[in-house]
């Protein structure tokens, strides 16, 4: 099918927010929405009651955001390869479109802000551009550009226009520290160099007060220095004794003269604008990256992709969004509860509610990875793949540990499926083995250890029957084992490293993925390959899930495209785009209404299914 024909797949929900990106999570003016990037995406959050907007348009991953202090506009700029433009979009925010793209800076668009009357939109270019640039928002075009700091001092982080003026803004970076003025009649900016004395800082964040006369400066050095605008000389710095922890990573002025400040160990303080003593101080999860004043509330971002609401009367965390912070590694959906699913990550499970997407349990193992989950079918257990060598059993209603099984694989559990009577297991390991356990009550044991794979077991399925099971592996074999006598009934062989591997409904066949690209249908009886597709342009394939009816199967990849395909013609039909990382696992839920993928950068997105499913 032609890349004109093939349709856009729609997104339904997104679990997420990269807590990375600088200053990203934002609260409109109209104080009804957040703004937030994840991904290739900006999302528009409704805070009453989290109704999401997307808005699609950049082609990676989004860098930095900003909003107009009209709310007429959102900006935001993106990274992308070396050698090549990266690209700033202004949208519209009532009709959620884009409204102008501009190109300019190359690689990376580090910083933005908007001038106070919609005027003019500074951006500033990564480390391999270096360039300061104003647009003109009614023309949508470039009016000048500068170097961003002298050839002298460091990298530039961070620009932010004047409360009062349209033509005056702030950049500071490494060892730099300008006030622009804008000229418009003759086409240039012009900067005046502040002056720290014997201060040498790195500058993270800026916030100028509301009458233009001090711009307060966050620094890595855990400090705050204050410097006047209209002189550049440096007034003050502070605090004197005990600095802020891992430096001074977001700053926001309240009205009352107040002073927000969130540090990179995750302490958020409000402190006193006159000496920058802390008068309260709260320990957040990981450094704060984001702070959005929305009217009597205000929203803090971390870099473990959380966002807290604080009211200014109690200070007092309350976390209202939590996702992933570190790769996904997969997703699992319950048996005949279309509602719920379950992914995995770096030290945690975590089970969500599909309709209304939210976080109901976490279940926490430190400093352990969960390769693969599956839910047995009763619905009474979550069995996990543990890279130290257990497999844990959870209860899914509380999160209670049942049952762990030590030494399950020397190399780690690297995959793992639950057989339909819910007393088997069946699981993978780093080494090759596939061994098969029984639960019982209060205890279990090795059924059968099966080796014949030469390096690790990627995933695992089992037939409707428990009779047989299919494994794949990184050497290039898919093996198909007798679950009675645990023994191979049939290899098929490939040059390429198998990901993921599924039944097709009607059992005849399976379907694998793997390094080389292609999705491949096998016939089960003999090992000879059907079918073989091209299922990227660019990268593994990693995941492959079919539909009930076997009419439809999805993939993702290292192309981060899902891709929606007929299973007959062997072509696309649809393709999702907002991932921002490698997609790890997808699949389609019960019911076949949606399609939930998860990617290396820690985001969960549910898509809507475009096919109608076919009943038997």
């Amino acid at each position: 099918m032609s890349q004109e024909t093939q349709k856009t797949l729609e997104l339904e929900a997104a679990l997420g927010f990269n807590g990375h990106v600088v200053s990203g999570l934002k609260v409109h003016p109209d104080q009804k929405h957040l703004v937030y990037p994840l991904g290739w995406t900006v999302i528009i959050k409704r805070i009453t009651d989290g109704k999401q907007d997307f808005l699609h348009g950049h082609n990676n991953n989004v860098s930095c955001l900003s909003v107009s202090r009209s709310g007429q506009y959102i900006a935001s700029g993106q990274v992308n390869f070396m050698g090549f433009k990266a690209d700033i979009i202004l949208w519209d925010f009532e009709q959620r479109s884009v409204y102008a793209q501009l190109c300019l800076h190359k690689a990376k668009v580090e910083a933005l802000s908007f001038s106070p009357n919609n005027k003019y939109l500074v951006s500033l270019g990564g480390e391999d551009d270096g360039s300061v640039v104003v647009w003109n928002i009614e023309t949508k075009q470039a009016v000048c550009g500068s170097p961003a700091s002298a050839q002298s001092a460091g990298h530039c982080y961070t620009v932010k226009f004047s409360n009062q003026s349209d033509n005056i803004f702030v950049s500071a970076g490494s060892g730099t520290l300008r006030v622009w003025e804008l000229d418009v009649p003759n086409r240039k900016i012009r900067p005046l160099e502040c002056q720290t004395g014997k201060l040498k800082r790195i500058v993270k964040c800026v916030e100028i007060t509301e009458d233009d006369g001090f711009v307060l400066c966050g620094t890595t050095s855990g400090d705050v220095l204050r410097v006047n605008m209209k002189t550049g000389l440096l007034s003050d710095c502070g605090p004197v004794k005990t600095k802020h922890s891992l430096g001074v990573t977001s700053l926001r002025l309240l009205s009352s003269g107040l002073l927000l400040v969130g540090s990179g160990s995750g302490s958020f303080s409000l402190c006193s604008s006159a000496n920058f003593k802390t008068l309260k101080r709260v320990e957040l999860e990981k450094g704060v990256t984001s702070i959005a004043l929305g009217g009597h509330q205000f929203f803090v971002g971390t870099e473990a992709a959380q966002i807290y609401r604080f009211s200014y009367d109690d200070f007092k965390a309350e976390l209202v969004s939590t996702s992933h912070s570190s790769a996904v590694k997969d997703v699992a959906i319950a048996h005949g509860v279309s509602e719920l699913f379950a992914t995995c990550s770096l030290e945690d499970v975590r089970l969500w509610h599909i309709n209304k997407p939210k976080e109901l349990l976490r279940i926490t193992v430190p400093n352990m990875t969960c390769n693969a989950i599956d839910f047995m079918k009763d619905g009474h257990s979550i069995i996990s793949a543990w890279n130290d060598g257990k497999i844990r059993v959870f209860a899914p209603s509380s999160g209670r540990l049942r049952t762990t099984l030590h030494n399950a694989h020397k190399l780690g559990v690297t995959a793992i499926a639950g057989a339909g009577d819910c007393r088997r297991i069946v699981s993978g390991g780093g080494g090759g083995q596939v061994r098969v356990w029984e639960l019982q009550p209060n205890s279990h044991r090795l059924v059968a250890s099966m080796k014949e794979h030469k390096d690790s077991v990627t995933c695992i399925r089992i037939k409707s029957d428990d009779r047989e099971c299919v494994s794949a592996s990184s050497d290039g074999a898919c093996i198909i084992w007798d679950l009675h006598r645990f023994v191979s009934l049939q290899t098929v062989m490939a040059n390429t490293f198998f990901q993921a591997v599924c039944y097709h409904p009607d059992e005849y066949q399976i379907l694998t993925s793997g390094t080389d690209r292609k999705v491949t249908y096998w016939n089960v009886y003999d090992g000879s390959p059907i079918r073989e597709l091209e299922g990227s342009q660019s990268g593994t394939v990693n995941a492959v899930h079919i539909t009930q009816d076997g009419r439809h199967f999805v993939t993702g990849g290292d192309d981060k495209l899902v891709k929606v395909w007929d299973y007959m013609e062997g072509v696309v039909t649809h393709t999702g785009v907002a991932h921002g990382g490698s997609i790890t696992s997808v699949k389609v839920c019960n019911g076949g209404r949606l399609v939930v993928s998860t990617s290396a950068d820690g985001a969960v997105l549910c898509w809507k299914f475009p096919h109608a499913a076919v009943s038997s």
